[in-house]
């Protein structure tokens, strides 16, 4: 996945967050299932935030940023600060 599809994934993301929550304020959905898919999507965000940083750290440091693959939910949830 290059830079580009990358952001392109994170915008989509996005603006699938601004839907639910105006979807939420208009009554088209409950606030219980506003809630589940925004908790998808925040960690496929981090997902993809992840790997664009993997990308520009390989390329930072002279690697191939097509050898960067997407972490683990469970990895990329429990990092620490």
């Amino acid at each position: 996945m290059t830079d580009d599809a990358v952001h392109t994934r994170i915008d989509a993301l996005i603006a699938e967050e601004h839907a639910l929550r105006d979807k939420l304020g208009a009554g088209e959905i409950s606030e219980s299932d506003e809630h589940a898919r925004l908790q998808v999507l925040e960690t496929q965000l981090d997902q993809a935030w992840d790997l664009l940083r993997q990308r520009r750290a390989r390329r930072e440091f002279g690697e191939n940023p097509d050898g960067a693959a997407p972490r683990s939910t469970n990895t990329v949830e429990n990092y620490r600060n």
